[in-house]
């Protein structure tokens, strides 16, 4: 029993960063109808930039970089990494798809691609971030915030309920509430689910697109950043930026939302935690070694079964 609920916090936290990353691709492709493939880098841009600005302030501040900080250090941190990607984001939208965005699909995917290539590769670069992995200062305590006990005698176990999951959760579940607001309770969400039903009639209604879509790029990004600086509080050593870690975090969020169904938000929630249940307790049950395969089995198997996946609704075209 101790271990089925260690493998479901652990599950609960890694579903809600992959729920963070899948809210991006899908409020996008709910707009535009493509595969934003560079959404993965900004959550790698996400995770250096927190890295970056840790180092940098807090000696500034006089804090050791082996010491634990106060807790508003990572909030200044947290705000700033999502600030810096949601630049990131508008600026993609403007210089790279806004130009395509009556382009034949195959140009806008390419050009995804290629984006996404672009950031990796400008990573890497000694000036930027660097090709070497980092550990990430410990913004958080590794703490124990509680410990229930099972069983008895020579069959006691123990259930760990540690700060940094605790805050993962927090922060992730705080950030997809704002977002559920943003678009189902006010007139900037009611624009953006119009120009998601119909760009053209959306432009005649007197909403302004280009601004609508560029929000949602921001949106999109700003959460991708937290969900990096959260990655790196719960594994703080640091992969380069074009390691293939980064690229399979950005699959399994697409798998997320797919199963959800693409373009639905609250889809890509429940699409996020079910890949996470999949993955962990197929994991601890099964075999650590096809951690990914289950991922990607029950893509397939979404797919065979309901392809507009589990809270997604059929498109109808007329012909």
């Amino acid at each position: 029993m101790s271990d089925f609920a260690q493998t479901l916090i652990t599950a609960i936290a890694i579903g809600s960063l992959y729920a963070l990353i899948a809210l991006g691709y899908t409020m996008v492709y709910g707009i535009l109808k493509f595969i934003n493939f560079a959404h993965s880098d900004i959550v790698v841009l996400g995770a250096w930039s927190s890295y970056s600005l840790a180092v940098k302030l807090m000696p500034a501040l006089g804090y050791s970089l082996d010491a634990v900080p106060p807790i508003w250090v990572s909030v200044v941190i947290l705000i700033a990494a999502m600030v810096f990607c949601g630049a990131i984001g508008f600026s993609i939208e403007r210089l790279a798809y806004r130009p395509l965005r009556r382009a034949p699909r195959l140009n806008v995917l390419i050009t995804a691609i290629g984006v996404s290539l672009l950031l990796q590769n400008v990573g890497q670069l000694s000036f930027v971030f660097g090709a070497s992995p980092q550990d990430m200062p410990p913004l958080l305590s590794d703490r124990t915030l509680t410990t229930i006990t099972f069983g008895e005698g020579e069959s006691v176990h123990q259930l760990v309920i540690g700060l940094v999951d605790v805050v993962i959760f927090a922060t992730a579940t705080s950030l997809m509430l704002i977002m559920q607001y943003l678009v189902f309770h006010t007139k900037l969400g009611v624009a953006m689910r119009a120009v998601s039903f119909n760009t053209e009639t959306a432009a005649l209604m007197g909403i302004h697109v280009d601004r609508v879509v560029s929000f949602t790029f921001v949106l999109g990004s700003t959460l991708a950043a937290a969900a990096g600086f959260l990655i790196v509080m719960k594994y703080p050593s640091i992969s380069q930026p074009a390691h293939t870690i980064w690229v399979l975090l950005g699959l399994k969020a697409f798998v997320a939302a797919v199963i959800g169904g693409i373009g639905n938000v609250r889809g890509a929630v429940l699409g996020g935690f079910v890949i996470a249940f999949v993955e962990q307790f197929g994991a601890f049950y099964i075999s650590s070694s096809y951690r990914d395969v289950y991922v990607f089995a029950l893509l397939i198997l979404i797919l065979l079964v309901k392809p507009s996946g589990l809270l997604g609704s059929p498109l109808r075209e007329k012909v």
